[in-house]
Formats: C-alpha cells, sequence, structure tokens
C-alpha cells in the first residue's frame, strides 16, 4: 500500500457507491471543518445534515483536509458512501437547496471504491489573502486578513522560497498538532500583489496544524521589517514553535486545490477564492502528479 492509498477498511464496500463532492465555504460561522461533540456549529455536519435530507438517510462525510476555525475553501473534496440510487444532479443541487447560504457544492462525481478524499490526495494548496492598507475595510472583514503597516512584498517572496523543499517544520506546528511528522514538502510558495491585495500562495504534500498561518506570520513580520530575511532559516532550523513568532489570523486563509493521481479525474473548477481569479496567470499552475 503506498503512502497516498487508503487502508483496507476505508475502501468502499460492495454493493455501495462512492460519491466525491466539490465543496466551497465561507467559514467565518463554523467552528471548523470537523464535526464538534458539543454541538458547535461545524461545517462537516452542516454538509452531513444536507446530504441526508437529500439520502433519506444519515450520511457521513470523509474531507481532504480538515480546516480551522474561521478557515474558508474554495476547493475542499470530500467523499461519502451510499447504498441509496440517486442521480449527481440530486447530490449537488439538492444538497445546495438544503445547505446554508455560506456552505456550496460545486460538483459530484461517482468513484471507484478505491478513492479517498483524505489518502488519495497528493498535494493540498492554500492561499492566504492579506489586504495591506492603513485603514480597516468595511468590505469582506472576516474573508481578508486585514495589515495596517506597509509590507515589503519582495522580502517576502525572497523569504519564503526558503520554506521552498522538504523540511521539518516543528516550528510551524501547532502545539495540538496530530501530525505523525513534522517532516513536509513545500512543492512552491509565491507571494505576490494586486493592488491592496497580497497574496502567500502554497502548495505542499501535506500540511501541519497551523502551519500556513505561522508561515504568514514569519513572513508578515519579514514584510513589515521586524526580522531580517534570514530568520526563516533560524525559526525552521530551532524546530521549537516558541521561536516561530505570531500565528496569523485565520480569516485571509483559503484551502483552493486538492491534488489526486490523474487516473481519478476529478473535475476542476477555477483556482479561487473567485475574487482573486483575476490573479491566476500571475501564480503557478495546479501542481500535477
Amino acid at each position: 500500500m503506498s503512502e497516498f492509498s487508503p487502508a483496507p477498511d476505508e475502501v468502499a464496500a460492495e454493493g455501495v457507491t462512492r460519491i466525491a463532492l466539490g465543496v466551497e465555504y465561507k467559514g467565518s460561522r463554523y467552528h471548523g471543518w470537523q464535526r464538534q461533540e458539543s454541538g458547535v456549529l461545524s461545517v462537516q455536519e452542516s454538509l452531513e445534515q444536507a446530504l441526508s435530507q437529500v439520502a433519506a438517510e444519515p450520511v457521513a462525510v470523509m474531507c481532504a483536509g480538515r480546516t480551522d476555525a474561521g478557515v474558508h475553501a474554495s476547493a475542499q473534496v470530500v467523499h461519502f458512501d451510499t447504498r441509496v440510487e440517486r442521480p449527481l444532479k440530486a447530490w449537488v443541487m439538492g444538497g445546495n437547496a438544503n445547505l446554508p447560504k455560506d456552505i456550496s457544492i460545486s460538483w459530484g462525481k461517482v468513484m471507484p471504491a478505491d478513492f479517498h478524499a483524505r489518502f488519495s490526495a497528493v498535494a493540498r494548496r492554500y492561499r492566504y489573502v492579506i489586504y495591506s492598507d492603513p485603514i480597516r475595510p468595511a468590505h469582506m472583514g472576516e474573508e481578508l486578513t486585514w495589515n495596517y503597516r506597509p509590507l515589503d512584498v519582495a522580502l517576502m517572496q525572497q523569504a519564503g522560497q526558503t520554506f521552498v523543499g522538504t523540511h521539518d517544520f516543528s516550528s510551524f506546528r501547532a502545539m495540538q498538532c496530530q501530525a505523525k511528522s513534522p517532516i513536509k514538502t513545500l512543492h512552491h510558495l509565491q507571494v505576490v500583489q494586486a493592488g491592496s491585495f497580497i497574496v502567500i500562495d502554497v502548495c505542499a504534500n501535506a500540511f501541519l496544524h497551523h502551519m500556513v498561518r505561522n508561515i504568514a506570520g514569519v513572513l508578515m513580520a519579514i514584510g513589515a521589517g521586524e526580522r531580517p530575511v534570514g530568520w526563516v532559516n533560524e525559526v525552521l532550523a530551532a524546530r521549537d514553535r516558541r521561536q516561530g513568532g505570531v500565528t496569523a489570523h485565520p480569516y485571509g486563509l483559503y484551502l483552493v486545490d486538492v491534488t489526486y493521481p490523474a487516473h481519478f479525474a476529478l473535475p476542476e473548477r477555477y483556482l479561487g477564492p473567485h475574487f482573486l481569479t483575476g490573479l491566476n496567470e500571475q501564480l503557478p499552475p495546479r501542481f500535477k502528479v
């Protein structure tokens, strides 16, 4: 079994249909993706309730990457198993009819039994969106991270290249991170600016808890002139979260793409969030395997 293959008990049973869905959501109202035992509002529970209405029986979903409270997604991928026969349009349109306005299903596809939204994924991509201006914005306050200090994007871009490659990211993982290993491989990290928007675009095989937000916090400190470019090397080498500075706010973070082996042929939409689609020509193309 390869690193990205599901365990035998994660493969769909005989007579069961495995369906994948593309999901986007605004995470501001939710206590993250994962269903909470306390009943606190989560994206997973909201989606499962909507799909259960379509199926007329309970539906449980598995996602590609669990997002934190306040974090958004324009390209989350989930799968679920069902014995209920419904056209794909019913899962998409019927699901959307039962979902709140800040969650939307964008596509659906019947998958082979060995597809798994989490374990079949070979890369994940996030964008961290900063609104850089001395004045606090009145619009999209929970969909951007506001920064009032001037940021040097060239310095942020230069520092960001230190992260590319395979490293021990212990200094960038949250204390409660449950990942088995802190060693991850970053395929790219780009920092671009368009007007008052600064976008940190990062793709890796996998991410640790708070890893992107901690990277963003370090790059913003460097961009503001509080730390030198070489600080990234120092923080990586320390392998100590206490040396990694402030965790950036969740509001500007979006899960924008998940890569799977080509034979699964999942539908592709734009690289989001939607208000940044005009920037896509300045950012790396989709990661392919």
